[in-house]
């Protein structure tokens, strides 16, 4: 699967593709993962009922990591990216219930997504 940014940052829901991947994919029974090989992007589990959340999960990234301040920035400027996506993390793994469905745990309508620079693609 392959994910396009328009953003700097941005959180892209996911949730329709990896289902999608899945039905695809003739699985039943098992283990879902979602990896991003992108060292500015990360994947989340969260709540998607309420469209705030995406808006919500980039602005406490940008209270924590600010722009410009970071020894990285120095090579390319992109530091906070770095550090957004290594505390998110690359993965999250799911509980495949049945085919076609990859299933997030916990209760209330959820989300795989991703935060990312703009134009890093994952597969």
């Amino acid at each position: 699967m392959r994910v396009k940014t328009s953003q700097k940052f941005e959180v892209v829901d996911l949730t329709a593709k990896v289902a999608d991947a899945v039905g695809r994919s003739g699985v039943v029974e098992g283990l879902c993962t979602v990896f991003v090989r992108h060292a500015t992007a990360a994947i989340v589990i969260n709540e998607n009922a309420d469209a705030g959340f995406r808006h919500d999960i980039i602005a406490a990234l940008d209270k924590l990591f600010p722009q410009g301040v970071w020894q990285h920035d120095k090579v390319d400027d992109n530091g906070a990216a770095h550090l957004k996506a290594a505390v998110l993390g690359p993965s999250e793994a799911s509980l495949l219930v049945a085919a076609g469905s990859c299933s997030a745990p916990g209760r209330g309508s959820r989300s795989w997504s991703a935060t990312a620079r703009a134009n890093a693609r994952s597969s």
